[in-house]
Order: C-alpha cells, then structure tokens, then sequence
C-alpha cells in the first residue's frame, strides 16, 4: 500500500487549518488517515506546526512518500534531517549520541532564527501603533484649536458689542 504524508483540510472558509497525516495516496483528500503527525496554521504569523518528529521519521523510514508542501514542513521542523542522520547511524557514520546531538544543535539554532523573526515582527508592530497614536495626537490637537478658536472669536466679538454699547 502506497502511503503519503501530506495535509488534510479542515477550519473555515477562507481560514484554512491543516492536519500532517500520514494516507494511503488512494484516499480522498479529507478521507481515511493511517496516523495524524501534526497541525499546520498557516494563519498566523510565522506559520505554527506542531509535528511529531519521531512518528514521522518511522513513516519516513518505512518508505512514506511526502507531497510537495508537506516536504517542505517536514525539512522546516527538521524531520527530513533526522531521518538523513538516522542512515549515517544505520551506515555506521555516526553513532546515535553524535547524530541526536547534531539534531539538537540544529534545533536550537533553528529556535534562536525564529525568535529573532518573532522580535522583529513584534518590534514592526509596536513602531506601526506609535505612528497611529502620533498620528491620533495630531488630529485631536488640531481638533481642539479648531473648538477654541470659535469661542475665542464670540468673547472678541461680544466684547466689541459691549463696548460700542457703552459709547
């Protein structure tokens, strides 16, 4: 039996949530499942995966063809390199301690780039909502004289009117 791994469609219209699962590739799209690996929110950003690494390297191993976008999330949480340094070990390139060990400092190196993406996207937020309160500033301040100026104009005026009336 040919097995895939790739993305099952479930949320809403227009907010497309995704489950990693592993199919028979003659399965409907949404249909039977062997095993769910993980979720995919393309949503948010940057996207959120949560995925299995472990399941997902036996169905790799096991001859699991992965499609396209599922490939991709596959090599962006590190499954596909988990699984090239599980052939070092079976080779004997590697013992296991040396491939689990490279497979965390990939991850943590990984963890730090999107940290560093979060941060920026954070700090491009926090600059964007002072530019509205600036901006928000600005117009309640000329909304303010404009509402002084009339009054101010009647008090000339009146103050006028009483002066011509007293001569």
């Amino acid at each position: 039996m040919p097995v895939r791994i790739r993305l099952q469609r479930h949320g809403k219209k227009g907010k497309p949530f995704y489950w990693v699962v592993a199919a028979d590739s003659r399965a409907k799209r949404d249909g039977k499942f062997l095993e769910k690996l993980g979720t995919y929110n393309p949503n948010t950003n940057p996207a959120t995966i949560n995925l299995d690494v472990d399941s997902s390297v036996k169905w790799l191993s096991n001859g699991a063809q992965p499609s396209d976008t599922a490939k991709r999330i596959l090599s962006y949480k590190g499954v596909l390199l988990k699984h090239h340094l599980q052939g070092g070990v079976r080779k004997g390139a590697l013992t296991e301690q040396q491939a689990e060990e490279k497979f965390n400092a990939w991850v943590a190196e990984k963890e730090k780039s999107i940290a560093g993406k979060v941060e920026g996207l954070d700090k491009v937020k926090a600059d964007e909502a002072a530019k509205k309160l600036e901006a928000e500033k600005a117009i309640n301040e000329k909304r303010a004289a404009e509402a002084v100026a009339p009054v101010a104009e009647e008090t000339d005026s009146e103050a006028e009117a009483a002066s011509s009336e007293e001569e």
